[in-house]
């Protein structure tokens, strides 16, 4: 697992270089729920929503790659401060911007402040910012770091066995860390992000007032 600390040009070379690497593997199909025809089928509400996102991919999410095709996205586990073990399913309802950080990922770090400004800003019954921590050591090392970074308004959750990272991976996802998916209300990817980006811009807030407008 490697963490992607780089320039806003920089992501965009790498995001060409994953789209040719995904091209060299052929299609990707999500795991844990319908796929192929069967999963676009599923998803055909959404393509209208990603169709209408691809001029907001631009200035500080220029790297955002929006999902031509919106399939089902795997229905990951993972757990709430408490304990509690959720699903992503939990969140059918509202559009979800999913990122997967850790503690000792550079540029997650970095990105955590904007991500917490973002769910302040947007956040409510039609939208959420979904942070888990995949810290595989020391798992009260996360929720420290989060005080201390003065972050309030993103919800403390976790999987310590780093399992949904691997589930993403798997699905051609997650390359290194950060990586973030934006997941419609049924549960649909309407694109993805590897890397990091300034998620309290404009540009950001434009990107999800896109999405989650009606």
């Amino acid at each position: 697992m490697r963490c992607l600390f780089v320039s806003r040009a920089k992501v965009i070379i790498l995001l060409a270089g994953l789209i040719g690497l995904g091209a060299g593997f052929g299609a990707f199909y999500w795991t844990g729920g319908l796929s192929g025809n069967a999963g676009v089928q599923a998803c055909s509400a959404a393509q209208p929503v990603s169709a209408r996102l691809s001029p907001f991919a631009r200035g500080e999410v220029a790297a955002f790659k929006v999902t031509e095709r919106p399939q089902p996205s795997p229905n990951l586990v993972f757990k709430a401060a408490d304990g509690r073990e959720l699903k992503l399913s939990d969140f059918r309802g509202r559009t979800v911007l999913l990122n997967l950080w850790a503690t000792w990922c550079v540029p997650c770090r970095h990105e955590m402040p904007a991500l917490d400004k973002l769910q302040a800003t947007l956040g409510g019954a039609n939208f959420e910012v979904v942070a888990v921590n995949i810290d595989t050591r020391h798992p009260d090392k996360a929720r420290a770091w989060l005080r201390e970074a003065g972050i309030r308004h993103l919800a403390d959750y976790s999987d310590h066995s780093a399992k949904i990272f691997q589930e993403l991976r798997s699905v051609g996802r997650a390359f290194g860390m950060p990586t973030t998916l934006l997941i419609d209300p049924q549960g649909c990817e309407l694109g993805h992000l590897p890397g990091p980006a300034e998620w309290a811009s404009d540009d950001a807030l434009n990107l999800i007032r896109a999405a989650i407008t009606p």
